[in-house]
């Protein structure tokens, strides 16, 4: 299993970087929305467990919004005069809200459950919330207009990403005593939490130096927050996975699941990051 894992993630980060740092901004949407829809398809099975045609319509369902998306706001119009066009704002407000909303669900599993577990309703609304407000982030980022290109946006929230995560990895390995949330994931820990967010701060504190676009307080709170978000972003799906009875959300990368898996910590980190980089005037 470890073998596969690091195979994938050595084949997947070279086209990741390429992809990020190569493609203009139309490439970039359409690459990023087909891993959205990949990622959407392997939702439709925690809408309808057990429905392989729910897998292809919840798919297409957000296929077809991402084509909306980008129809009604053409790349060249996502900023425009240095400012973010109101519909992508809205979804990083949007995204922001939801995952405000899902730490609630988080924190109150399985009680929380016996609101949405069989509402096919609020399960569709909130792949939407997931999995939207991220793409719209990646894209804001992407086509950033200040003096900082865009890529380094999206490749510093992936680091904090693997930061939050190699940190809370080997930190509640080490001490990890106290369980973070043992019904969603008895894995983490508290522990492991603060560990993640401790590497952030670190890896922002670097961030700083090498580019003082915010001050000292805005890089530290954006790195923490970043990184507890992608804890939540993990978090959320294990509890949507868990009401659904699923232990991976799919099999298309050996050794780790599906791609919902792998963009799950993702899923959260990009609208919270874009939203708070944004709001502190970088």
């Amino acid at each position: 299993m470890l073998k596969q894992r690091v195979l994938t993630a050595l084949l997947l980060l070279p086209i990741a970087l390429a992809g990020i740092f190569m493609l203009p901004i139309t490439g970039f949407s359409v690459a990023v929305a087909v891993v959205i829809v990949l990622a959407a398809r392997e939702w439709g099975a925690l809408v309808l467990p057990g429905q392989p045609a729910a897998k292809w319509l919840y798919g297409a369902s957000i296929a077809a919004l991402l084509v909306a998306l980008l129809l009604l706001v053409p790349s060249s119009l996502i900023w425009v005069d240095g400012h973010l066009h109101p519909l992508y704002h809205g979804l990083l407000v949007a995204g922001v809200l939801w995952w405000l909303a899902a730490l609630a669900l988080v924190l109150t599993f399985p009680e929380s459950a016996a609101k949405w577990q069989n509402s096919l309703f609020a399960k569709v609304i909130f792949g939407q919330l997931t999995l939207l407000p991220c793409f719209a982030a990646l894209l804001a980022l992407k086509a950033w207009p200040g003096t900082l290109d865009g890529a380094w946006l999206v490749l510093s929230v992936l680091l904090l990403v693997w930061g939050a995560d190699t940190g809370a990895y080997f930190v509640g390995k080490a001490i990890g005593k106290n369980k973070l949330i043992p019904k969603v994931s008895p894995g983490k820990t508290r522990e492991g939490l603060l560990g993640g967010m401790a590497v952030c701060a670190l890896l922002s504190l670097i961030g700083w130096q090498l580019v003082p676009s915010l001050s000292l307080v805005e890089a530290l709170l954006l790195g923490m927050v970043t990184a507890f978000a992608s804890a939540l972003g993990d978090l959320a799906e294990s509890m949507f996975k868990r009401a659904a009875n699923i232990k991976d959300s799919g099999s298309l990368l050996p050794g780790h699941g599906g791609v919902l898996d792998r963009i799950d910590s993702v899923t959260a980190a990009m609208p919270v990051f874009a939203f708070l980089y944004l709001l502190f005037g970088a």
